[in-house]
């Protein structure tokens, strides 16, 4: 195992060719991808399944302070309220923000909403911050001791 990004992410990864390859872009304190979700990923019939946006709130909140202030994070708590209703090939807009840090823990908030206005689901997140090569030489310790 190994905390390096090989680009193989479900969410955001471009080497991934079944994933969703998620775009990001900053705007102002906020992070925001957009992705329309095809039949695949229903739950009910033409309903996007409820798992799907809380990947997709999870992953714009995980990347908000990487992208905009180059802060490794792990999401160590995720709460999701869906609120209305994704339909199947609808644009969704998915953005996150900042709401405080406290020590080592950055609180973000997310939304997925339609393009017309309509709230899909709200979340929360506390993101931990992490030293990557610290996990890096740690797990190379615990794949030694375990060999």
């Amino acid at each position: 195992m190994s905390w390096r990004d090989d680009h193989f992410c479900f969410a955001c990864g471009k080497n991934n060719h079944e994933g969703l390859k998620l775009d990001f872009r900053v705007e102002g304190a906020k992070l925001i991808t957009e992705y329309t979700f095809p039949k695949k990923f229903q739950g009910y019939a033409e309903v996007v399944h409820g798992g799907m946006l809380s990947l997709v709130l999870d992953e714009v909140m995980v990347n908000l302070p990487w992208r905009k202030y180059d802060t490794p994070v792990v999401t160590a708590e995720l709460n999701v309220r869906l609120r209305n209703p994704a339909r199947v090939g609808e644009k969704i807009i998915f953005t996150a923000e900042i709401e405080k840090e406290v020590k080592s823990i950055i609180f973000v908030k997310g939304s997925a909403v339609t393009e017309s206005g309509e709230t899909v689901a709200l979340a929360t997140a506390k993101c931990i911050k992490v030293d990557l090569e610290r996990l890096e030489k740690e797990l190379q310790k615990r794949k030694k001791s375990n060999a």
